[in-house]
């Protein structure tokens, strides 16, 4: 499974009040207007100038903060292909895979926004093509790849009845 887009780079410590801003909770039951202010209160652009397929890239700890499900479902919602970063928060990790959203651990320093990414979730390889480099990530393990392939955990679930291989 391969991606390709452009990279959005965010610091430290962003929170799922970061990725979906508290204010705007009510929407939570109406998930592709609640996707139309990912990641706003982060970079107030973003939503606007962010097209379907690009990547979100991070530094340490992202996702951290409430256990929020919708905030993983609202990136996805909102065409991000996946989530690179240094460390997630361990509750936004699983959330993300469980909805179908693809997150990969990488060093990220050498990425800057706007870099042109192509990601092979299988390998775990990030190909930087705006500066010719590759980046190692850890491979996603076979089931959580079977599960993204799926749509999210639910799906997978439907379709198989249940987590074997």
């Amino acid at each position: 499974m391969k991606l390709r887009g452009r990279a959005w780079k965010f610091g430290d410590d962003i929170s799922t009040d970061h990725i979906t801003p508290g204010r705007y909770y009510h929407l939570r039951s109406n998930m592709p207007e609640l996707a139309r202010h990912v990641m706003e209160d982060a970079d107030p652009e973003f939503p606007e100038k962010m097209k379907p397929g690009d990547f979100i890239v991070a530094g340490k700890n992202f996702g951290m903060g409430s256990s929020r499900e919708h905030a993983p479902l609202a990136i996805k919602i909102a065409g991000i292909s996946a989530v690179i970063a240094k460390s997630f928060a361990r509750i936004f990790y699983r959330n993300a895979i469980n909805v179908g959203l693809p997150v990969l651990i990488a060093d990220t320093d050498m990425i800057d926004p706007g870099d042109e990414l192509e990601v092979d979730l299988s390998s775990g390889i990030i190909l930087d093509l705006t500066k010719e480099i590759e980046i190692s990530s850890k491979p996603l393990p076979e089931i959580m790849i079977g599960i993204l392939n799926e749509g999210g955990l639910v799906e997978y679930v439907k379709k198989r009845g249940d987590l074997i291989l």
